[in-house]
């Protein structure tokens, strides 16, 4: 095989819908929960905010609603434009590895960088267990760059880890380093 291409995950993950409906959710509640206070209306059926004072409760509530609100938006974005996805390919017939990932809207979006397979020195493998385990996979360059292949935010298993990075290493034909 002289073309290898792995596919990243992006925010597109079941952990950012679950904390992005969450959050929404929570900064609507809150945010209503303020507004029903200063309105001295019950917006919200299960509740009473009503009979809050304004200053200070409804005022909190209304600040930490709309701060919620707005992380929810700003994780919903993320995940519909897929931040962090892209992939990996390594092809051994051009002598070219390229990693592309998709980032914020903006005229930088896609990212793509390419390096020729004569310019890497190693494959890394970096592995920190502990209460934030990391387990991450590295393209080193002879200048001693360091460039992520896996994906961020789940570790991946350890066997999982080292098939993808022995695989990697034997493909380009470069040694292994971490294991």
């Amino acid at each position: 095989m002289s073309i290898q291409k792995d596919n990243i995950s992006g925010s597109r993950r079941f952990s950012n819908y679950w904390w992005a409906f969450v959050t929404l959710a929570g900064g609507t509640g809150f945010f209503a929960g303020g507004l029903s206070s200063y309105l001295s209306a019950d917006l919200l059926p299960f509740t009473k905010a009503a009979q809050l004072l304004f200053i200070p409760q409804g005022v909190i509530m209304t600040f930490y609603g709309t701060i919620a609100l707005l992380l929810g938006a700003f994780l919903w974005l993320t995940i519909f434009w897929d931040v962090g996805s892209g992939y990996n390919k390594f092809d051994t017939t051009q002598g070219l590895v390229t990693i592309f990932r998709l980032g914020f809207p903006g005229k930088n979006r896609n990212v793509c960088l390419q390096y020729p397979i004569r310019d890497i020195q190693a494959i890394k493998v970096t592995i920190n267990d502990g209460l934030t385990p990391k387990r991450e996979i590295y393209l080193k360059t002879k200048d001693n760059r360091e460039i992520p292949l896996s994906r961020i935010g789940e570790p991946l298993k350890l066997s999982d880890l080292e098939e993808q990075a022995t695989e990697i290493a034997r493909l380009l034909g470069v040694v292994l380093e971490g294991i």
